[in-house]
């Protein structure tokens, strides 16, 4: 994180922990406002990846999800990265800012997704670096905020995944259950409009902001789910993350096929549990019908307002959507209560 950034934040009463700003000392109020009114947040405990050189539209091309071309300073797009068994290694946002592209993901999946991405640049001229500290990196989430954000960075981007930007500013309009943008800017920028959204938004934490993520559908790849989920799993095509058409990259042929040729069994639901112990990514899910093996895996959690926990689970389609109860960690633990959608699912 950017020290004097940092010690902004600190004079505003953030507490941090291993990975940025854990809460402004009242975690559930943070996740009530978030769920119910107008937000801000730092984002530090995402990171950014940057690639540039002449080659570097043609490199991301042929190991990304989604379409590269339609990258541009107007449009950002969510994408995936996979192995040759079209599993996927990461998930981020990708947009373009001066003469780089930009990978925004969690910090702890940066070296893993640079140490990935060189194995393949071989004769190309594309340079990889990690660039977190290019920019402060903000969420902003209701309508106050968009009031506010656009009387300090003029018109915003009116469609999620269009941007807007300057000399030293991104905005991305980003998925929600309220306006949402996503924020890369300078610390004199960041400091002054903190202090005017300040007066109208609540400073909330990281597990605030990953609820909003949850109940927006948006899955996320973390180190305990790498190379565990093909894209459909995650709903990634849903949310406009893979292109069927761009032609070839690492994995492409298992997730073509799996689109045209297969049968989807698993997809990703957004649900809620009440659990003793906070759920992780990554741990096992069970139903009811057949409790000697499990039938998913938890993809994103985070705390709820209400006193349990938000999910996002993929899991067998005929166990979640049949007749069976489906549970966290045991066959016979906590069990799960699936939500409505954030977004239609295709008939299968």
């Amino acid at each position: 994180m950017i020290s004097e950034w940092k010690t902004f934040l600190q004079k505003a009463g953030a507490e941090f922990d291993d990975t940025g700003v854990a809460s402004f000392g009242n975690p559930p109020r943070e996740l009530s406002v978030a769920i119910t009114g107008g937000t801000i947040a730092d984002l530090s405990h995402y990171g950014l990846i940057s690639v540039h050189g002449e080659d570097a539209a043609d490199f991301l091309q042929g190991q990304l999800t989604n379409d590269v071309r339609k990258v541009d300073p107007g449009h950002s797009q969510l994408s995936g990265l996979c192995n040759p068994k079209g599993r996927l290694l990461a998930t981020f946002r990708l947009f373009r800012h001066g003469d780089s592209y930009y990978l925004c993901l969690p910090a702890e999946m940066i070296d893993s997704v640079i140490a990935r991405l060189r194995m393949f640049v071989l004769h190309s001229r594309v340079t990889l670096e990690e660039a977190s500290d290019t920019f402060v990196h903000l969420g902003l989430s209701g309508k106050d905020p968009q009031t506010v954000l656009e009387a300090c960075s003029g018109q915003l981007p009116a469609e999620i995944g269009e941007v807007t930007s300057g000399d030293s500013q991104v905005v991305v309009r980003v998925p929600g259950i309220h306006p949402s943008y996503e924020l890369f800017t300078t610390p004199e920028q960041a400091e002054a409009l903190w202090a005017k959204l300040n007066v109208r938004s609540a400073p909330v934490g990281a597990e605030a902001w990953r609820l909003l993520d949850i109940q927006a559908g948006i899955p996320v790849i973390y180190p305990q789910t790498r190379e565990a989920f093909v894209p459909q799993m995650i709903n990634l095509q849903l949310v406009d993350g893979v292109s069927f058409k761009k032609g070839c990259y690492t994995g492409q042929e298992i997730v073509a096929r799996m689109q045209y040729l297969g049968k989807l069994k698993r997809r990703m639901y957004r649900a809620r549990v009440a659990a003793s112990t906070p759920p992780r990514p990554a741990d096992a899910v069970y139903c009811s019908g057949d409790p000697d093996q499990s039938c998913g895996q938890l993809v994103s959690v985070a705390s709820h307002p209400d006193g349990d926990y938000a999910l996002l689970v993929v899991a067998q389609i005929n166990r979640a959507e049949g007749a069976d109860s489906l549970h966290l960690a045991e066959p016979d633990g906590p069990p799960l209560r699936l939500e409505a959608p954030p977004y239609p699912f295709p008939h299968d």
